[in-house]
């Protein structure tokens, strides 16, 4: 029998680009104020699930979403920002008080979970592309499976890197019994969603993942559960 766990999926609070109408993919681009609002509120509906690892993209609006929904959490714990490779910040950030270190919560960056890399669009409005070339073009480049944007990601292309990661370096300890918050983007988690769902390449069009609202999983016996806050 398998350990039962959680597992939170919490898409980053609006952006200052998700303000302006921009699409963002990779360019690191901060929360907008009613984003950091987002996040917190975000980190008072999870407050009370036990937390034991975190993972995040590596874009800011990631990290702030995980760190101000984490100042929210009645667990006590502190998030600590691991830096695998880093060099000397890996081998300077040693914690000799155990009581300090017990009270840490491991919080792992990936690129793999970052949002789909929206080629040539990046920085571009919305609206403007629209009126450049079509709405319909627009709608397949950004709802479509497997059509990226010029010099871009689709899905597909999304869920090529981020399910083996979820699937090589999560899951494992989902299976371990921990909880798990995954605090990432509206495409790399629809991706993962599409896989606890199993839904197929049609129905994930119609899928929606808000920002800064948690989705929660009930992980036990390799069966997943949608669960309520």
């Amino acid at each position: 029998m398998g350990k039962a766990s959680k597992l939170i999926l919490l898409r980053h609070g609006e952006s200052e680009w998700n303000r302006l109408d921009l699409f963002t993919g990779w360019v690191d681009i901060p929360l907008s104020k009613k984003g950091i609002q987002e996040a917190l509120e975000a980190g008072q509906a999870i407050a009370s699930i036990p937390i034991d690892v975190i993972f995040i993209s590596s874009l800011i609006r990631s990290h702030m979403t995980a760190m101000l929904a984490l100042s929210e959490h009645r667990g006590g714990k502190v998030p600590l920002i691991l830096h695998p490779g880093g060099g000397k910040i890996e081998e300077w950030a040693n914690i000799y008080g155990e009581e300090a270190k017990a009270k840490t919560i491991p919080v792992i960056s990936a690129w793999e979970l970052n949002e789909r890399m929206y080629g040539e669009l990046q920085g571009r409005n919305k609206q403007q592309c629209r009126e450049q070339y079509g709405a319909a073009q627009v709608k397949l480049w950004r709802r479509s499976y497997d059509i990226p944007p010029p010099e871009g990601e689709c899905l597909k292309d999304t869920a090529a890197r981020a399910l083996p990661y979820f699937k090589e370096k999560i899951l494992p300890l989902l299976n371990q019994g921990k909880n798990v918050l995954i605090s990432a983007h509206g495409n790399s988690l629809r991706a993962i969603v599409m896989y606890l769902d199993n839904l197929s390449k049609e129905e994930v069009l119609s899928l929606e993942i808000g920002t800064g609202i948690p989705l929660i999983y009930d992980f036990e016996n390799g069966s997943w559960k949608k669960s309520s806050v």
